[in-house]
């Protein structure tokens, strides 16, 4: 199984990253964590534009899931070799008519769903393609899902955006590779159920006793490497800052 990076900016990309979106590969299929703003563009420089398998979608906040518009346009347009058939998107409910809304000035809008096979998550296992994944639902103000993608006997745990949670801890438990959003700095925003800091994203990769920590959605106002620093006071294994075109094989 591999990850790579396509995006990883909290709230609005930077002048480096994308925001967030992370692709997933095994047996040939491609899965595709969140398409935040920017991360269409990225996208194609690790994968092709109609090389897409299956979206999932943690939430429907714009830093996650607006570049769906845009990917909309190019599988409803294609030039060549006719409409691509409807791709499998996992999101939460409303996710179809959030995406419309955000297109609706277009007559095309309301054939979202003839490019978009749309599945509403619930907290459960299930399968995508030739992996297992678990979903559970996060402190988030939104409806928002982390995931939990395991294949040949290796996971990959992504939190999506959460305050503390023990159902995280649960689910991230023993992962290979734990991709953890870090947005807040510790001592300065305490805003509970919203968002983690480096600290208490490493406590949890501690809780869950996880063999990597990477952090991801750390804002462009956000000094990353003083969240990694606290992450590290807490959690001892390996742990780093998710970088935009990082390529990991888990």
């Amino acid at each position: 199984m591999k990850l790579t990076v396509v995006g990883c900016s909290g709230s609005f990309p930077s002048a480096d990253s994308a925001c967030s979106s992370y692709l997933v590969e095994a047996d040939g299929f491609r899965l595709l964590l969140d398409m935040g703003n920017g991360a269409l563009g990225e996208l194609q420089r690790h994968c092709g534009l109609y090389d897409l398998d299956a979206i999932f979608l943690s939430h429907l906040h714009a830093d996650h899931c607006i570049d769906m518009c845009g990917y909309f346009v190019a599988r409803y347009y294609r030039h060549e070799g006719g409409r691509c058939p409807a791709i499998p998107v996992h999101g939460p409910e409303g996710t179809e008519q959030r995406l419309v809304t955000a297109y609706a000035d277009t007559p095309t809008a309301s054939a979202m769903s003839e490019v978009f096979d749309f599945h509403t998550l619930k907290p459960g296992s299930f399968e995508i393609g030739p992996f297992s994944v678990r979903t559970e639902r996060m402190a988030h103000p939104v409806e928002t899902y982390a995931i939990r993608v395991e294949h040949g006997g290796r996971s990959l745990t992504y939190s999506g955006d959460t305050g503390v949670s023990d159902t995280l801890d649960e689910l991230a438990a023993g992962t290979d590779l734990y991709l953890c959003e870090a947005s807040f700095v510790h001592g300065k925003e305490d805003i509970p159920d919203l968002h983690l800091n480096g600290r208490e994203a490493g406590a949890s990769a501690r809780k869950a006793g996880v063999k990597r920590l990477v952090l991801t959605h750390i804002p462009p106002w956000t000094d990353g490497a003083r969240n990694l620093a606290d992450a590290r006071e807490v959690y001892t294994g390996p742990a780093e800052i998710a970088r935009p075109g990082a390529v990991y094989e888990i």
